[in-house]
C-alpha cells in the first residue's frame, strides 16, 4: 500500500490551490471517484500532469486535501464555554446548501473507499485523524468543566452519532441534512447521550 505523503511543499499559490481543490471537488460531483482522472484535473485545471503527482502524490491524497480545503471554517477555533454551544457552532459553519452538496459528494466516496485501499489510507490520515482530534479536544473540554462525566460510555462515539445522522438522513428520510434536523439531533440524542441536559 503506498504510504500518503503530508510533507510536500506547495510551489503553487493558495488562490492556484484552491482553485485546483475546486476543480477536483467539481470533477468528482460529475464522474465520481473511480472515474476522475489525474489527466482531467489537468486539463480542468490548465496544469500539467507531473505538477499534480510533483504537489499532491496521485489521486487519493489531491481527493482527500480537496475535501479537507473545502471543510468550512476553522473547527479549531469554536470556543463557545459549553459543548452545546461548540456543537451547534460547528453545525452552523455550513449553510443547507453546501450541506446537501457535501453530503451527496460523500456518499459516493464512502462507496470509493471500499474499493480503493489508498484513498481509505489518504482519508484516515488527512481527514478522519485530525477531525476526531478536534472533536476529542471539544469533548475533553467538556469533561473538564464537568458537563461530562469521564466514565460515561457514549463519550467513545459522539463523532459516529454525528457522522451517522449526517451521512443516513437522506437514506432515512429521503431529506438532505440541514442545520435544523443536525440541531435538533445534537439536542435530542448526541447531549442526551452524554448526560448533557439541554435547556
Amino acid at each position: 500500500m503506498a504510504e500518503v505523503s503530508t510533507g510536500r511543499r506547495s510551489r503553487i499559490t493558495p488562490e492556484r490551490e484552491a482553485e485546483l481543490y475546486e476543480a477536483v471537488l467539481d470533477l468528482l460531483r460529475e464522474v465520481g471517484y473511480d472515474a476522475l482522472t489525474m489527466d482531467a484535473v489537468a486539463a480542468r485545471t490548465r496544469s500539467s500532469k507531473a505538477t499534480l503527482y510533483r504537489q499532491w502524490g496521485g489521486k487519493p491524497e489531491l481527493v482527500a486535501k480537496a475535501i479537507r480545503h473545502n471543510k468550512p471554517g476553522n473547527i479549531a477555533d469554536v470556543d463557545t464555554g459549553s459543548l452545546r454551544g461548540d456543537l451547534h457552532a460547528l453545525t452552523a459553519l455550513e449553510d443547507d446548501c453546501a450541506m446537501q452538496q457535501n453530503a451527496a459528494l460523500m456518499r459516493g466516496l464512502f462507496m470509493a473507499v471500499h474499493g480503493n485501499p489508498d484513498l481509505l489510507q489518504a482519508f484516515r490520515e488527512l481527514l478522519v485523524e485530525p477531525e476526531m482530534e478536534e472533536f476529542n479536544r471539544f469533548v475533553r473540554r467538556a469533561v473538564e468543566r464537568g458537563e461530562v462525566r469521564p466514565d460515561c460510555p457514549a463519550l467513545d462515539y459522539v463523532v459516529h452519532m454525528l457522522v451517522g445522522a449526517f451521512a443516513t438522513r437522506t437514506l432515512i428520510d429521503d431529506q438532505p441534512p440541514t442545520q435544523a434536523f443536525l440541531m435538533s439531533y445534537i439536542d435530542a440524542v448526541v447531549l442526551p447521550a452524554l448526560g448533557v441536559s439541554v435547556d
